[in-house]
């Protein structure tokens, strides 16, 4: 049976080549980049760097490649059976007739609504002030003693440990080990924080892990582990993942390492910086004790030629003490001759202001004072006496006595002066005071 009709108009076949060409075309104009989950399968890892696999789901599969400037970049190690998520192109091969996706970035297929979760408490602790800059603790600049919360094995303890041997052995290093992913880790890691932080006794504490994918490291995400470095006393370094990581424990520590082993180095001085410094200081020293002793020596050389011979030092000193000699002589005859003058001037001052001479003036000036003062007195109590008797005179003369002697007389009611007749009424008993006596009246 024949299927084909016969054309009447002569078309053109396609090649094979051309028609896959038309296809590529097609595919990569309509589908430049998409979003694609699945599970992986068939994974390969050749020398070559690249990754092969297939991404299916429950009906259907597409093959994927992945090349090593690509794959470098991706933060944890793909698995079979693993569910990814992939941003990748829809490409055909030509030369196979094969649409596969060439693979841009991978990530584990739950890091989508961990990163929600991420940044919805980062936003939610930021606006508390926990992240803030005022409320973060200074590092010791030579610790003597520092925690390290980490796990017991892999590398992480061993590139602190060697970090800080190489730069700075001297300080104390104590390990809480702690399990740092998976149930319970973020738990443990809180107990042992309280455990570092609980006497002051470490001057800092390191806190961390190697890398991982974001789900590796979420139990650095968690509020309660966050909270708890916020709450410490003691200044915390978080040193979690790869220089690209970021955790909250990152946000809310006091600082932030990009790796453990730069933590080490923010804690631990260089040694060969400080011996360096040590030498110059020495030297300094060493210059300033020289320094010192040449200006002691110019002094003591200066001091050698200041010093005489004894005898010489003797006969300067025997001269001094004839001279002193002379002078005290002279200064005595001198003092002796001023004492003599000053006593002759004090005997005829003394004869001139005699007691015997001053008792004699004092006594004639006593009775001549003592004589005017009787006069004085004597006078004094002639005048008081004349100033009594006028007084006297004048008091007479308003006197209430002198003026009843005249025939006037002082009536009175309940010991009281009668002024008016409105004073008293018909029947009142008075008393009418007269020159010789008092008389007992009643008002008609």
């Amino acid at each position: 049976m024949n299927y084909f009709t016969t054309p009447t108009i002569k078309e053109t076949a396609f090649t094979v080549s051309s028609l896959n060409r038309q296809i590529q075309q097609l595919l990569e104009a309509s589908l430049p980049w998409i979003l694609v989950e699945g599970e992986i399968s068939n994974l390969a890892r050749p020398n070559s760097g690249h990754w092969y696999f297939s991404l299916k789901d429950d009906k259907s599969q597409i093959r994927c490649t992945m090349f090593k400037n690509k794959n470098n970049l991706v933060r944890f190690k793909p698995k079979e059976g693993d569910m990814v998520r992939l941003r990748a192109k829809v490409t055909f091969y030509g030369p196979r007739g094969d649409c596969q996706l060439s693979v841009e970035s991978m990530e584990s297929a739950g890091e989508g609504a961990l990163q929600m979760a991420f940044e919805r408490l980062k936003a939610s602790l930021k606006s508390e002030g926990l992240f803030n800059s005022s409320t973060k603790k200074a590092l010791p600049k030579m610790p003597e003693r520092v925690a390290l919360i980490t796990s017991s094995t892999g590398a992480v303890i061993r590139d602190i440990v060697t970090t800080f041997k190489r730069r700075f052995p001297l300080t104390e290093l104590t390990l809480f080990p702690s399990t740092v992913q998976g149930n319970g880790s973020v738990e443990n890691l809180i107990k042992q924080l309280h455990r570092a932080d609980s006497n002051n006794y470490f001057d800092a504490i390191i806190i961390g892990r190697g890398g991982g994918s974001l789900e590796d490291l979420w139990s650095f995400n968690d509020e309660a582990l966050a909270r708890a470095i916020f709450s410490a006393n003691t200044p915390i370094i978080s040193a979690v993942g790869h220089e690209t990581d970021f955790t909250i424990c990152d946000f809310v520590a006091d600082t932030r390492a990009p790796t453990p082993t730069a933590a080490a180095e923010l804690l631990s001085p260089d040694q060969n910086t400080l011996i360096e410094r040590c030498l110059h200081q020495s030297d300094a020293l060493e210059h300033r004790i020289e320094q010192q002793i040449q200006q002691h020596q110019q002094r003591l050389d200066f001091l050698i030629k200041a010093i005489r011979h004894p005898k010489e030092r003797l006969e300067q000193q025997d001269q001094q003490l004839n001279q002193l000699t002379q002078r005290l002589i002279q200064s005595i005859r001198l003092t002796l001759e001023k004492q003599n003058t000053n006593v002759n001037h004090l005997s005829q001052r003394l004869e001139y202001t005699s007691p015997q001479k001053t008792l004699s003036q004092n006594k004639a000036q006593l009775d001549q004072y003592q004589n005017r003062l009787g006069k004085a007195l004597q006078q004094n109590l002639t005048n008081q006496q004349q100033r009594f008797i006028n007084i006297m005179e004048k008091l007479n003369l308003v006197s209430p006595l002198n003026i009843l002697s005249r025939g006037y007389a002082i009536p009175t009611k309940d010991k009281h002066v009668i002024r008016s007749i409105n004073d008293v009424t018909k029947g009142d008993a008075i008393h009418v005071r007269i020159e010789d006596g008092i008389m007992e009246c009643e008002v008609k």
